[in-house]
């Protein structure tokens, strides 16, 4: 190579390093305490080791840990701390499905023993330091009509003509107005909040899914912008109170909603109003949808992780309602990781151009 040849490359070399360096610095750490958390939901019960080892190896760092109704969560609670810390885990946000009991959602006798076991199970996040509880309020729910093949895969499908014509009917002996439901709500989160606000506990409120205003002779109230207003009324604008933001959820209902998915992520995102994202996406809105991978349905993903950037947020974002792939069992491993490839990608385009 002559020497004319030789100080040409070194200087194209030279001219391109501070560009390489500049997009590198704009880029913020995945593991940033700052970023965006990526993360995904497990069973206290079924988890294995192995499918900590595989979160561990796909890089994430968060988990959302649930327990189910019956459990004790509070002898098991910290041992499953302990056991996701061996795998370089820890726990984001806990789940107790006690709220989802028939007592306290219909407001029937014996809720105050069931909205104690939910109380205890907020002083025990506290006390390990896990910062949100992820709950919904929606007694008589149906989430799916039919498991469907799209695009080779197997995903959940919901149409609204099925459920009413095929599915639906009345789950208990009278039916509950949306009034009932509000009066049920306010009741248990009059009961909670204050638990949670001593704890240092954030209770991240999941909307209705699929967003009905009745299904099964019960009113759903979290269907709509209007209702998460009034929630947050009722929380008394507490700061321990916000959303499990659904992305799936809330493009499922399309217009109907108040405000777009956008512009729910600018107002309770830039109030600092969202804990938690469950990112999902969706072939269309009501009266039919198929729940599919990120890439796959009708939302923009990258533009949804771009405006939670924008507004700052910090929290965790998981996959939700994961659709399964050839081999895969148990914790869909292959679609799991499919999924936060995906949204890591994302993230990374995202970070690289909001700063």
């Amino acid at each position: 190579m002559s020497c004319d040849r030789r100080q040409l490359l070194k200087s194209a070399l030279c001219g391109a390093m501070p560009l390489f360096a500049q997009s590198r610095a704009a880029v913020i750490d995945e593991y940033d305490a700052r970023n965006i958390k990526l993360a995904h939901r497990m069973n206290a019960k079924t988890t294995t080791d192995d499918d900590l080892l595989f979160l561990q190896q796909i890089g994430l760092r968060w988990v959302r840990l649930e327990f189910d109704e019956g459990e004790t969560a509070s002898e098991s609670l910290r041992a499953a701390q302990q056991r996701c810390a061996r795998f370089g885990l820890r726990i984001y946000s806990g789940v107790h499905y006690s709220y989802r009991s028939v007592k306290v959602q219909l407001g029937l006798p014996g809720r105050d023993q069931d909205i104690e076991i939910y109380r205890r199970f907020l002083r025990e996040l506290g006390r390990l330091e896990i910062p949100v509880a992820s709950y919904d309020f929606h007694p008589a729910n149906t989430y799916t009509t039919n498991n469907v093949q799209r695009r080779g895969y197997t995903a959940r499908e919901f149409d609204l003509d099925d459920f009413r014509n095929k599915i639906e009917k009345h789950r208990f002996e009278r039916e509950y107005s949306a009034e009932d439901i509000w009066s049920n709500y306010t009741y248990f989160m009059k009961a909670v909040l204050p638990v949670a606000e001593e704890s240092g506990v954030k209770l991240a409120l999941h909307p209705d899914d699929p967003p009905l205003v009745r299904m099964n002779g019960v009113a759903k109230i979290f269907t709509h912008y209007e209702g998460y207003r009034r929630a947050e009324q009722i929380a008394g604008n507490s700061r321990h109170w916000g959303l499990t933001f659904c992305v799936g959820t809330w493009s499922e209902g399309g217009d109907r909603m108040g405000k777009d998915v956008f512009e729910m992520i600018h107002d309770f995102g830039g109030r600092g109003k969202i804990f938690e994202v469950h990112f999902r996406n969706v072939s269309g809105p009501l009266p039919h949808f198929v729940e599919t991978f990120p890439d796959d349905g009708y939302l923009d993903m990258y533009q949804v992780m771009k405006a939670l950037r924008q507004v700052r947020f910090n929290g965790a974002a998981e996959p939700d309602h994961v659709p399964k792939l050839a081999g895969d069992n148990g914790m869909l491993r292959p679609g799991t990781a499919y999924c936060i490839a995906y949204m890591r990608a994302l993230l990374r385009r995202a970070n690289e151009e909001v700063g």
